[in-house]
């Protein structure tokens, strides 16, 4: 009896699974097993799963987490709010999603530190390497309006990457730190547009769209872009590329209009902050003592936002942000057909298509 049931255990886990088996098991006497999973020795061995899929639910509200070292009594607190991921206006959700919508949930924190008056400050930890022009813009102006409604100081802490829109984001606080081995800037644009035409010769799949309106149907994979269509696209990356540039201007003084900034290319910390494109060097807790000195307080306690049940032990924890089965079963993303899951222009530093599958698109 034992041997039988250690062997249909191990059955199981060579099957394997995603998530945890939910079995309701008996034994009988004639030696077989019963339930939801059936193991019987009839020369082979057979097994019959069934597995269950968790719904999605609401987690619920946020929850004040202090961060360690936590003391015994406080008062005066600095909200970090963490900024990581691509930010797109899209809830990053599939089978078993862990995600939120990245411009909802910032909001939603935003609300709870202006509505709470013991959040004297906040750090704004960001770690993107940017994402949609429309999602980085909301973020954007949701900032200002939180920074001229409450007038609580915010401070920006570039980690690891802070370009595209994380560094566009970070130009709405009242000061940027950045770790010394951050990478800043990709003040540009970027539009991913593919053409698929020749591999759908090949796999014998032809489209043939009804349209009305001639480019309506302009930077699909399904047509070569004509001239013209090429000029406009370019003209909105422009446009948009200038709202950029005079976003930065306007927050960083020391940046001039001519800077080659602007061109879209990366810096190290240094380089920015000899730019002007940072204030200065440093770490989560050199920001954290710039927002006490700017909310003119000596001392205050380190808070971060979170679901029931999501921890928050120091001030670099996350959330998990993508799909577990991000890039379909077999982790491949297909040019092209991946498209439709990231806004069209970007304000984004790509180096490599992986990072969007990283990212859980």
């Amino acid at each position: 009896m034992t041997r039988l049931i250690t062997t249909g255990w191990l059955l199981l886990l060579l099957v394997g699974c995603s998530m945890p088996l939910r079995t309701d098991s008996t034994v009988k006497v004639n030696g077989c097993l019963k339930g939801d999973m059936d193991v019987r020795m009839q020369g082979q061995m057979e097994a019959r799963v069934r597995t269950e899929q968790a719904p999605v639910v609401d987690p619920g509200p946020l929850l004040e987490v202090p961060v360690p070292p936590v003391a015994p009594q406080y008062s005066c607190k600095i909200a970090v709010l963490d900024i990581d991921g691509i930010l797109a206006n899209l809830n990053n959700v599939g089978p078993f999603s862990l995600g939120e919508n990245p411009v909802a949930m910032f909001k939603e924190k935003l609300d709870v530190c202006a509505a709470d008056p013991n959040v004297r400050a906040v750090v704004l930890r960001i770690n993107t390497p940017g994402g949609g022009v429309a999602a980085t813009d909301l973020m954007w102006h949701e900032l200002k309006r939180f920074r001229q409604a409450t007038g609580k100081p915010v401070v920006a802490c570039l980690l690891d990457v802070a370009t595209g829109g994380g560094y566009f984001l970070a130009t709405a606080c009242d000061s940027i730190i950045a770790i010394p081995s951050s990478v800043v800037g990709g003040i540009g644009v970027l539009l991913n547009i593919w053409d698929g035409k020749d591999s759908q010769n090949q796999s014998q799949i032809f489209s043939e769209p009804i349209r009305a309106g001639e480019k309506i149907d302009m930077g699909t994979i399904t047509r070569k872009l004509t001239e013209e269509e090429e000029k406009l696209l370019q003209k909105m990356a422009n446009g948009y590329h200038d709202r950029f540039r005079q976003v930065v201007q306007q927050a960083r003084p020391r940046v001039t209009a001519k800077s080659e900034v602007f061109d879209g290319r990366i810096l190290s910390s240094a380089e920015a902050e000899s730019v002007g494109l940072i204030d200065q060097i440093g770490y989560l807790d050199d920001a954290l003592a710039q927002a006490c000195r700017l909310a003119q307080i000596d001392t205050a306690q380190a808070i971060m936002y979170r679901r029931a049940g999501d921890s928050a032990r120091t001030l670099y924890a996350t959330t998990p942000n993508r799909p577990l089965l991000a890039g379909g079963l077999l982790g491949v993303n297909i040019p092209g057909l991946d498209r439709t899951k990231l806004p069209l222009f970007l304000y984004l530093w790509q180096p490599e298509p992986t990072l969007m599958k990283l990212a859980g698109y």
